[in-house]
């Protein structure tokens, strides 16, 4: 038997037993990643996460219904506050939390167990950093950024009461993703899904209940909003590492600490900062075109809001492949089967389009759908801000969706360049093509989505052409 002893070898202790057993748990994970039916293997991996980013995304919906229920001011006050919300989100579980996952894959797939364990302290030294620089821009910033986004003194305020809770407590948000990217690079999908699950099921009813004063919980307004996110989040992240700690996930933390060195920031770092330009840029994006449609009103932003809020929600459902895919083509990077990796980028690319794809056509055709969720039928101008966005860039979702997925795809072969590129042409586009139009016709808020939507093509084929032509060489 395996694990009956060999003369003269002292008998195993029951924590060396349960240590051997998540070890070759974690190696036959590893395995599949490597040598399992590309599709079946993808899908498999990439269903729980799918369905966890939904019913994320069903909490960042929530949220804009509880703040509907506030009033317009609030709502407006969202759309300011939300990009980066969203940032502190894309960079945490995306940009960073990939480079993790992708440096834990490649280390599992080169074979070196022990690299992976350090890595996994160096993981959560970086989020720590990461927190406590975003909350310190945020305190000395915040105002002035909101303000220079416009949309008129309330709804900066209302984006201050948000931030001033909500990126004090971010530490649980970075803590929360690094662990479970970490969990995800060992090829365990379905423990990091099913933890988003509850922590976002447990946040829509306390942030409501904060917000709106529900039973006996105090009505905090829009500060009640974050509360419920940070909460929860914070219980996520302390489950996510007692788990990784007790040696579920078959690494061994022995020594681990002594192993740190530069290089481990490095392997993280040298993608993430790619990775984490590309989320910036991102965001970027949005906060210029908040900028923009601020000037034609508040019923404008809020409509606006709306549709923005959506697009960030592709996000989360393309992560729902991504995750899988940098898992996947990171162990194959590792293990040098580079052909294997590209056919798995590309599996999984398309059906995030295709899926993205789906929801905007849908939505491009009825927009009320998504916007009846929030406004009344007397919000006539902020209902028609809406329409136009959906009909106009919705189209485009698929297009935004293939680049996206290359995107966590490329964080597995650790090469960011053309995702980075392609951001760059997405910014570029959206905020020229935005001016120029509304310098040169008459179309208002609607050349504004008409640049956006533009930008979100070029955006897909930049990536997608040059991953072809290149294969990440």
């Amino acid at each position: 038997m395996r694990n009956a002893p060999l003369p003269h070898q002292p008998l195993m202790s029951g924590d060396a037993i349960h240590g051997d057993a998540a070890a070759d748990r974690r190696a036959a994970r590893t395995r599949a990643l490597l040598e399992g039916p590309i599709g079946p293997t993808l899908a498999k991996l990439s269903l729980p996460n799918v369905l966890a980013m939904f019913v994320q995304a069903a909490q960042s919906v929530a949220e804009a219904f509880f703040a509907s229920l506030l009033g317009v001011t609030a709502l407006a006050g969202l759309a300011l506050v939300f990009p980066l919300v969203m940032l502190t989100q894309m960079l945490s579980a995306g940009a960073i939390g990939g480079a993790i996952s992708a440096s834990v894959a490649r280390a599992l797939g080169a074979g070196q167990p022990d690299r992976a364990a350090t890595l996994t302290l160096t993981a959560w030294m970086i989020a720590v950093a990461f927190a406590a620089a975003m909350a310190g821009v945020m305190a000395v910033f915040g105002r002035s950024i909101f303000g220079s986004l416009g949309g008129g003194a309330a709804p900066v305020e209302a984006a201050v009461t948000y931030a001033l809770v909500f990126f004090p407590g971010c530490i649980a948000v970075w803590l929360c993703h690094a662990s479970l990217s970490v969990i995800r690079g060992t090829g365990n999908m379905q423990f990091p899904s099913l933890l988003l699950l509850l922590v976002s099921s447990f946040s829509i009813p306390l942030a409501g209940g904060l917000s709106l004063g529900w039973g006996p919980l105090p009505a905090l307004g829009i500060a009640g909003l974050p509360f419920g996110l940070i909460v929860a989040h914070g219980v996520g992240a302390i489950v996510a590492m007692s788990y990784i700690a007790s040696g579920r996930t078959g690494l061994r933390f022995h020594g681990a600490l002594a192993q740190m060195n530069i290089g481990m920031l490095r392997d993280i770092l040298s993608v993430g900062a790619l990775a984490s330009v590309n989320a910036v840029l991102t965001v970027l994006t949005i906060v210029l075109m908040v900028g923009l449609v601020s000037q034609y009103g508040e019923a404008a932003l809020a409509g606006y809001g709306l549709g923005a809020r959506l697009e960030f929600l592709m996000i989360p459902v393309i992560f729902g492949i991504g995750a899988a895919m940098t898992a996947m083509v990171g162990a194959n990077i590792g293990a040098g089967n580079r052909d294997r990796a590209l056919r798995v980028a590309w599996t999984g690319s398309l059906a995030a389009a295709g899926i993205v794809g789906t929801i905007g056509l849908i939505l491009a055709v009825f927009p009320d759908l998504w916007l009846s969720l929030f406004l009344e039928r007397s919000d006539t101008a902020a209902l028609d801000a809406g329409r136009s966005y959906f009909r106009i860039v919705a189209p485009f979702y698929a297009f935004f969706g293939l680049g996206l997925a290359l995107y966590f795809a490329s964080q597995g072969a650790g090469r960011m360049l053309w995702p980075v590129m392609g951001s760059i042409c997405r910014i570029g586009l959206a905020l020229g093509g935005a001016l120029v139009l509304a310098a040169t016709t008459t179309l208002g808020v609607k050349g504004v989505f008409a640049a956006i939507g533009g930008a979100m093509f070029v955006y897909g084929m930049v990536i997608s052409l040059a991953i072809y032509r290149t294969g990440w060489k």
